[in-house]
């Protein structure tokens, strides 16, 4: 797709930075590695199921050492309530020992080690280096997918391609805060199945809406 104009998207961006002030990672953690867990837990679920499982999950497997040596089954008793629940204990009890055996029990500062954990795929990377480390990234989850390309800031048919374009698009130094601006639009507003076009803001600088008319 060609670039967008600069002003434009900075116009978007504004929008839904008015809009959605209170934007930002809905899922409880402490420190980088309880994010991680988290963002792995996440997948194919809400945030709020998550968040309801995790306090007790780390009361009893505080640090990656603790959850290296857990037990599948108590683990998959802890998250049961959340979707894939017996996959994921095993992802977080193997993701526990890599951390353990070859990083010191530290969550590695690096995109590329972070994609060689179990159960961490681009998204849960990105999500870790932005928000666990601070660095400007994109994760792109069905939220973001969906709105970036009905608005316009991608023109894509899967994650991988809405990321390099929404980089391309977007201002670097408003990657991980666009991340949680659209996630909050898709969330009240551009819904999958009745998107509220009639009271968007963006409405007028929508390729979707422009579209319906």
């Amino acid at each position: 797709m060609r670039k967008m104009d600069k002003r434009k998207v900075e116009k978007i961006l504004d929008i839904l930075e008015a809009e959605y002030p209170e934007a930002g990672c809905a899922l409880v953690h402490r420190n980088v590695y309880e994010l991680l867990v988290c963002t792995t837990l996440s997948a194919q679920t809400t945030d709020v199921s998550v968040n309801k499982v995790s306090p007790a999950l780390f009361a009893k497997y505080p640090d990656p050492a603790a959850m290296a040596r857990a037990d599948q089954d108590e683990v998959a008793d802890i998250i049961r309530t959340i979707g894939l629940y017996k996959t994921k204990s095993k992802r977080i009890i193997d993701q526990a020992k890599v951390l353990v055996e070859e990083y010191d029990g530290k969550v590695p500062e690096d995109d590329d080690l972070l994609v060689k954990l179990p159960g961490v795929g681009r998204k849960t990377a990105n999500v870790v280096m932005a928000f666990g480390f601070g660095h400007q990234r994109i994760a792109v989850d069905t939220h973001v997918f969906r709105v970036s390309n009905r608005i316009g800031l991608a023109d894509a048919d899967n994650v991988e391609k809405t990321e390099e374009q929404l980089k391309k698009n977007l201002p670097e130094e408003r990657w991980s805060r666009a991340h949680h601006l659209l996630i909050f639009h898709g969330r009240y507003c551009c819904h999958a199945r009745k998107p509220e076009c009639e009271r968007c803001l963006l409405s007028g600088l929508c390729k979707y809406y422009k579209k319906k008319d």
